[in-house]
């Protein structure tokens, strides 16, 4: 990740208090890890406790707050952000997949207010203190906004459904100086992603397609989201930028 991290200034965040919510494990602990190294106060947030756990016993991961917040529960939310004393930047990063098991209603609706429903949930919570601070939000969208995965409706769905959002809360909040955008990654090497990239053949199919011939690692994020929340994007608003190594757009 320093190679990243090398291209911004040490002390970019400093004094910045930044909630990434999914950030106990993956993408979302790349990102806090990202933002605590540049001086933010950051606090990730999950809702496995083993997971948790793991992360507060991790002494390079010292520097960051570990909390529980099931962002299904819109009162649990609520009072999360009543008690911070302010918000630079929230990250809803968080996000399941069931494949297979998303045609029947109870999954689907599950994996919908998962990934889609708590990231308006969280958005909304965190409006009072970003209005203060005139911050930003980063949401998470996915190569499947864009493509068809017939094992995941849900997923697919709901990731679409972040790219809508995304417009939606930019010009509901952007005549408050509230820029929201969102990331859609592609095939990176995550725990939800496993059982692809530890099989040769669809690995190699993947990487093939895209145009850097390889897999996204969970670091090739944390510069976009960075970039989103920094000074650097003070006029980017309403954006969903794809970080798939070019892999929505390449051939067969």
């Amino acid at each position: 990740m320093q190679d990243v991290l090398s291209a911004f200034r040490p002390d970019l965040f400093a004094g910045k208090t930044v909630v990434i919510s999914g950030g106990s494990s993956g993408i979302g602990l790349a990102l806090a890890e990202g933002f605590a190294r540049l001086g933010a106060g950051v606090i990730a947030t999950g809702s496995s406790s083993a997971k948790l756990s793991a992360a507060r016993a991790d002494p390079g991961l010292a520097g960051i707050r570990f909390e529980k917040l099931d962002v299904r529960d819109k009162q649990a939310v609520d009072a999360f952000f009543s008690i911070l004393p302010s918000l630079d930047v929230l990250v809803n990063a968080q996000g399941i997949a069931r494949p297979g098991a998303e045609w029947t209603e109870e999954t689907y609706l599950e994996v919908i207010d998962v990934n889609m429903n708590s990231a308006m949930r969280l958005s909304m919570a965190a409006h009072p203190l970003l209005l203060k601070s005139k911050g930003s939000i980063i949401n998470f969208a996915s190569m499947l906004s864009y493509l068809a995965d017939d094992s995941v409706p849900a997923y697919c769905a709901s990731k679409t459904g972040i790219v809508g959002l995304t417009r939606a809360l930019a010009h509901k909040f952007g005549p408050e100086g509230i820029r929201v955008n969102a990331i859609a990654p592609g095939y990176h090497k995550t725990d939800m992603t496993r059982a692809l990239w530890e099989d040769p053949v669809p690995a190699d199919k993947i990487a093939k397609k895209s145009a850097l011939k390889r897999w996204g690692s969970v670091d090739d994020l944390v510069g976009t989201a960075i970039f989103f929340a920094s000074p650097a994007a003070q006029f980017v608003t309403a954006t969903t930028l794809p970080v798939d190594g070019g892999y929505v757009v390449g051939g067969f």
